[in-house]
């Protein structure tokens, strides 16, 4: 069975996903600025930019950013997040046809996004956009299964309950990083954590694209589960996510062909 198209996953998850889903380490920057020369200068064409959130930090860094996303929703979305920088520029377009002129950008960034990209038609784009020497950064935050308790019943909540959870589990795992690269890459891991009240965990929970909604029969079974889970395990009202952050960054060329 497929899974369902990305560009369609989250349309009615939108204010969810913009309000509940992690932000990214700001370690993420200096990486950047020492390994890859990003400065303030930079012009970057963030794919898959959703609602703004890793855009955000480029932004803050002073860069030009095109914000590259073909859902409807969410890229609005990102138009009302990023509405205060006048350094963002909104484009309805895709990974493998992001719209953008040959060798305009320094670098091409995807945050907890790659895996739904068509790798060979994406490398051939960003080559094309890419200035001779630019870069390509992959990021995704990876949730710790199983480093808590409260985590673990998380995510048997979601093994329980998630519509196609192990299915786009598989989809990411099956992910071949190097796929993306023409040359050898590298690689970089922060930590992240993320803290919520009940309120903040319900609506991370329905962020995900694999999580039933409203019309759903398993939809009330599985918000009463996730209430007993919070309150068992709730410290002064808070319980976190902790995440693994993973870089990959490298340069691309046409050397191996596509």
């Amino acid at each position: 069975m497929p899974v369902q198209d990305a560009t369609k996953r989250f349309s009615s998850r939108v204010d969810d996903y913009a309000r509940c889903r992690p932000g990214y380490p700001p370690e993420i920057i200096e990486l950047l600025k020492k390994e890859c020369g990003l400065t303030s200068g930079s012009v970057i064409a963030d794919i898959a930019s959703g609602t703004g959130i890793f855009t955000r930090l480029l932004l803050e860094n002073g860069s030009r950013v095109f914000g590259v996303e073909p859902n409807d929703e969410m890229r609005r979305a990102g138009e009302r997040f990023l509405a205060d920088y006048p350094r963002f520029i909104s484009i309805a377009g895709t990974a493998e046809a992001t719209t953008l002129p040959v060798h305009s950008v320094d670098l091409v960034t995807a945050a907890q996004a790659a895996h739904w990209f068509d790798r060979k038609n994406a490398r051939r784009e960003f080559i094309r956009v890419l200035k001779p020497g630019g870069w390509l950064v992959l990021v995704w935050n990876d949730r710790r299964m199983d480093s808590t308790e409260f985590q673990r019943e998380y995510e048997q909540l979601l093994r329980t309950y998630g519509t196609d959870y192990e299915l786009v589990r598989r989809h990411g795992m099956t992910l071949a990083i190097e796929s993306f690269f023409t040359q050898p890459f590298r690689t970089r891991e922060f930590e992240y954590k993320q803290t919520f009240d009940y309120a903040g965990l319900d609506g991370r929970l329905l962020s995900s694209s694999y999580i039933p909604q409203k019309d759903h029969p398993q939809y009330d079974p599985m918000l009463r589960e996730l209430r007993s889970i919070f309150d068992r395990h709730q410290l002064g009202g808070s319980v976190s996510f902790d995440y693994d952050t993973r870089v990959y960054y490298g340069q691309l060329d046409e050397i191996k062909g596509i």
